[in-house]
């Protein structure tokens, strides 16, 4: 079978872990890099790609790929919907998931008239709208740093949500086709009072995650129509709060992770060879509406403890 990576960066440890994987299995990976690539999706196409980049470049190829009826993992409108801070927050809030309160504005400024006419209230996080490499993540805990972002970013476009306390890290929840992994990692936002855990970022597994967070997560691969993804949840002992869905993450140093992805792109490539369409990953529409995962599973799957040949480093 033929496997594609859109992606810039093959040597990613996840991507070269999974590629690896799949070439011993005695399969071609190939690689189309939106930077360098044709300008349209190449003939003849692999079986089925793996949509890491999600810059335009690389969502117009993968685009062009599923209008040919060739699966991609994940979905073009999938990955599009997580790259819109405002559209993610609102339909995670309209299907029930306990989304953080995101509010959008045209620019910084327009928050901070907010601020100053009483209607928004301080500590929030300001996000750029539109997720992407180097965009705008910042705490603001007065009104100067708000001022300092209307300088540094005078038009980008924004969401607020309120700054929720917590330990100052994240639980950082990531899924592939069904398989649950999970770590910790310092929050960016984390202030002077983030405490020091046990164990560091390596103190978090699967024993210690609650059957209700694990459910959040699933339950966000069928919200937005994902098979690769991650979740970010403020930790703590508190109910689950999703700050994030990232599409097709890094999923770094877990073991297992490149094994259920080099299975996940098998299964979604033979589907689509056997249908001649995308009946594996693009089955559904990302409208609020759960849609079959490409694996067909609907419950948590532990990572295996050892992760055998090919392995992501960390």
């Amino acid at each position: 079978m033929r496997v594609g990576l859109i992606t810039s960066a093959p040597d990613h440890p996840v991507l070269a872990a999974t590629a690896a994987l799949l070439t011993a299995g005695g399969h071609r990976v190939e690689v189309l890099d939106p930077t360098s690539g044709p300008d349209g999706p190449v003939h003849p196409p692999a079986d089925v790609y793996l949509l890491k980049a999600h810059t335009p470049a690389a969502l117009a190829l993968a685009r062009g790929l599923e209008e040919r009826g060739v699966p991609v993992v994940n979905p073009v409108a999938a990955t599009e919907l997580c790259q819109d801070r405002l559209a993610m927050a609102e339909l995670a809030r309209e299907a029930g998931l306990p989304f953080a309160a995101t509010r959008a504005a045209a620019d910084p400024a327009e928050l901070l008239a907010a601020v100053e006419a009483g209607e928004l209230l301080l500590p929030i996080v300001v996000k750029s709208r539109h997720s992407r490499r180097h965009d705008l993540v910042a705490r603001v805990d007065d009104s100067a740093r708000l001022r300092s972002l209307t300088e540094e970013w005078p038009d980008e476009p924004v969401v607020a949500q309120p700054y929720l306390p917590s330990t100052g890290w994240d639980q950082k929840l990531w899924v592939v086709a069904g398989q649950l992994f999970c770590a910790r990692r310092r929050s960016e936002l984390a202030g002077p009072e983030r405490a020091e855990l046990p164990g560091g970022e390596g103190g978090f597994g699967l024993a210690e995650l609650s059957a209700e967070r694990a459910a959040v997560a699933l339950r966000a691969g069928e919200v937005f129509g994902l098979d690769v993804y991650g979740v970010d949840l403020l930790d703590g002992p508190g109910e689950p709060v999703v700050v994030d869905v990232n599409a097709f993450p890094g999923i770094r140093g877990q073991a297992g992770a490149p094994e259920a992805l080099a299975a996940l792109a098998l299964r979604v490539g033979r589907a689509g060879s056997a249908t001649g369409s995308a009946a594996g990953s693009a089955t559904g529409s990302v409208s609020g509406v759960p849609r079959q995962r490409a694996d067909g599973a609907g419950t948590a799957t532990p990572a295996p403890a050892d992760a055998g040949p090919g392995a992501a480093a960390g």
